[in-house]
């Protein structure tokens, strides 16, 4: 038998960040109270800024009864002469009855003890209180507060529990609120409470109390209302999909209103206006031919048929924002640009200034200059001036656009456009999917920051580990791979760390190598593992990423092929062979030591693939995968363990050799599949 049930926990309003990042998890944690409680049924969860809700069409009135089988130790054991034992008593014991009702059964092994019984399952009702407490303590919000005189602590006060189960008030108590079926409506529709006298009558009473409940409704409401502003003012709504998940958890009937801000504040860089009105005030930024307009969308929570003075509010709460902000933007003009003033800022213990760091930064890109060919004196310049915005009014207020108004702040002075963009570019990659610098300029200048960050703080011990990378050191190595695919940089590891190791004390480039493996595991997640170690084991001495990733491709399209079956059982006879083959000493072939036709046939073709200049690593592949019925022939016909142990050896060298050659983009032996 099954009933609706209805719990809305009721709390002062919630913020939208920290509740967000808990909201995937809000389903899971109370099924599992379910599943704990064997109370497991279908569910919805609702929320708004004031209300959690759980809303039940069918929960169990009780659980299921249960039949337990325990099974004790063998008769022979249990009882000696007659006599119980204490492994008797004990099992006993274990099953909370006499020994008098314990049975025997037989198994496989011989007769146990046995004891059957059935539990009775409880009411729902009398576990609910404790369901509802455990789910509540689960939450996780991060910082959570006190009130009134309880020990307990929660995200927010709650205010209010109702609980209704059909028809019946469930009696649940927690943070010293005590259920009942009242619920309260929207703050500017009224105060009173209202009472729900069945489950199911809460989703009629709470729509006419000015609460939309459901969130995909008020996403709608609030995307349909910006919809009509369009076509009304025939501009274009910058629809940022995180604000609009926060707006959709801060609003309960939300309302989307247009607003004005004076022209004059236009002048200000267009990133400055959107982030003045999303950080500061949760509003989205409007736009005609793609050109920012004077214009703002505001969502209202309010419950009116009048919003004049709301909007009149915002855009005076704006003026004040952007009137700082013009400020900063002309103060910073006056003062420029300085890299000096970082030598005031610090960059981490044990690392110095910021200035220390462009410095470092400048190191690198000064390798990575003469390497691609690039104004070395211009990359150095972009270098020294790339943090420079961190000493801004601007950036002091809005932190998040450090490099952006170092671009403008560089473009107004006249700076290079090589420069300003850099400057503005230089932290992308910012995430596995964002756009990366659109010139192999601004790509140098990052690759300098990125490398910067890796080598600083590996040499300080600050190395990733588990869950745990505080300085997104992972998000700065993919970055890396990212660019030197894009710009098939010819970029080696190794030679750039041993050029720079004398600017980090305790670097040990072994340990950014197997940091940058790791990440290319992750990164390449579509090719086979082994594949990747396989490749990996070619480039051991200079680790070129751009290679790495050629050498990839070629060697992942070949494993894919559908003959590749065939060609692995090549390889695995390669293996078997140079097992025990020492690779330190010459390896040369006596070619007075051929004699038979399979191993002189096997050697020409060797020798003929070897001498032909090849582009790509997928067409010296295609020329190495022509040795295949050479080799098969030579494992069928030719016997390499011969008794004499000059002719041995040479057949080993001479498959030595080929797998050498196979090596040079892949250590064959390392690919399973």
């Amino acid at each position: 038998m099954t009933k609706p049930l209805l719990i809305e926990i009721l709390v002062e309003e919630l913020p939208a960040i920290p509740f967000l990042k808990e909201l995937p998890q809000i389903e899971k944690k109370w099924l599992n109270i379910l599943e704990e409680f064997k109370l497991v049924t279908e569910f919805n969860f609702f929320y708004t800024p004031r209300r959690l809700i759980l809303w039940h069409r069918e929960f169990k009135v009780k659980q299921d009864n249960e039949v337990k089988e325990l099974f004790g130790p063998p008769v022979k054991i249990a009882y000696k002469d007659g006599v119980p034992t204490n492994a008797a008593l004990g099992f006993a014991k274990k099953c909370g009855v006499d020994l008098s009702e314990i049975s025997t059964i037989s198994q496989p092994k011989g007769d146990v003890l046995y004891y059957k019984k059935e539990i009775i399952g409880k009411e729902a009702k009398t576990l609910l209180n404790e369901m509802v407490n455990k789910f509540l303590q689960a939450l996780d919000f991060g910082k959570s507060m006190r009130w009134g005189d309880l020990k307990e602590s929660f995200i927010r006060p709650i205010r209010n529990i109702c609980a209704i189960f059909g028809e019946e008030v469930v009696e649940i108590e927690a943070f010293g609120v005590k259920s009942n079926n009242l619920i309260y409506p929207h703050r500017m529709v009224g105060f009173e409470p209202i009472e729900i006298s069945f489950a199911g009558e809460y989703f009629c009473k709470i729509d006419k109390a000015g609460v939309i409940i459901y969130p995909d409704e008020r996403r709608k409401k609030i995307l349909d209302e910006i919809s009509k502003i369009e076509k009304e003012y025939c501009v274009k709504v910058e629809i940022d999909e995180d604000l609009l998940d926060e707006i959709v958890v801060l609003t309960e009937y939300p309302t989307a209103l247009i607003g004005k801000f004076d022209e004059k504040f236009l002048i200000l860089p267009k990133e400055v206006i959107i982030t003045s009105m999303k950080e500061h005030q949760r509003y989205f930024a409007v736009f005609k031919d793609d050109k920012l307009v004077n214009n703002f969308i505001v969502v209202s929570n309010a419950k009116t048929n009048n919003f004049n003075k709301i909007i009149a509010g915002n855009e005076k709460v704006l003026r004040a924002r952007l009137s700082d902000a013009l400020f900063f933007w002309e103060q910073d003009l006056k003062d420029g640009l300085n890299p000096q003033g970082l030598k005031n800022i610090s960059f981490m213990d044990k690392l110095g200034s910021m200035y220390d760091k462009e410095l470092r930064e400048v190191k690198i890109g000064e390798i990575l200059a003469n390497s691609f060919n690039l104004d070395k004196e211009k990359i150095k310049t972009a270098l020294l001036y790339s943090k420079a915005d961190l000493l801004t009014n601007m950036v002091y207020e809005f932190t998040e656009l450090q490099g952006i108004m170092g671009y403008y702040y560089a473009k107004e002075a006249g700076f290079d456009s090589d420069i300003y963009i850099s400057i503005k570019e230089q932290y992308l990659p910012n995430s596995a999917t964002s756009k990366l610098p659109s010139t192999l300029f601004s790509a140098v200048v990052s690759l300098s920051n990125k490398l910067d960050n890796i080598f600083a703080l590996f040499s300080i011990g600050l190395i990733p580990s588990g869950n745990k990378d505080p300085f997104a050191l992972r998000r700065s190595a993919i970055g890396v791979i990212r660019i030197c695919i894009e710009y098939k940089l010819d970029l080696e590891l190794y030679s750039i760390i041993k050029k720079v190791q004398k600017e980090y004390n305790n670097l040990n480039s072994d340990k950014v190598i197997e940091f940058f493996k790791d990440r290319l595991f992750k990164y390449f997640k579509d090719i086979n593992p082994s594949v990747i170690k396989a490749v990996l084991k070619s480039d051991e001495s200079s680790f070129n990423i751009f290679e790495i990733y050629q050498k990839l491709i070629a060697v992942n399209d070949v494993v894919k092929s559908s003959d590749y079956k065939e060609l692995n059982q090549t390889f695995k006879r390669v293996a078997n062979i140079i097992k025990d083959f020492d690779f330190s000493s010459d390896i040369k072939i006596d070619e007075n030591l051929l004699s038979l036709k399979e191993e002189i046939e096997l050697y020409n073709m060797y020798n003929k693939i070897r001498g032909i200049l090849l582009n790509t690593y997928e067409e010296k592949l295609d020329k190495l995968l022509e040795l295949k019925p050479y080799l098969d022939s030579f494992f069928d016909n030719v016997f390499v363990n011969d008794k004499d142990e000059n002719i041995k050896t040479n057949r080993k060298s001479l498959i030595a050799l080929i797998y050498l050659e196979f090596k040079q983009i892949a250590d064959i032996k390392e690919i399973s599949v």
